[in-house]
């Protein structure tokens, strides 16, 4: 898997993005207050920051969200 994720940061780089990287502690401590949070606690807080339902679906895509959320509360 970590070769298609090089691959992604290769492209984004030679295209001249800005590349961002967050360590899951990281993007816990900043969504929901603890570097230990369950992927459960990640999701229930981006529904709420959200103001959504429920917490999005699969557990991955709330990852994702908790993320651009660290990227963008730290810039």
């Amino acid at each position: 898997m970590w070769c298609h994720q090089l691959r992604i940061l290769l492209a984004a780089a030679q295209a001249g993005l800005a590349i961002a990287q967050y360590p899951p502690a990281t993007v816990k401590k900043t969504v929901a207050g603890a570097g230990g949070a369950p992927k459960a606690q990640v999701g229930a807080v981006v529904a709420r920051l959200l103001k959504l339902t429920r917490a999005p679906t699969p557990p991955d895509a709330a990852d994702g969200v908790a993320v651009a959320l660290t990227h963008i509360l730290r810039s």
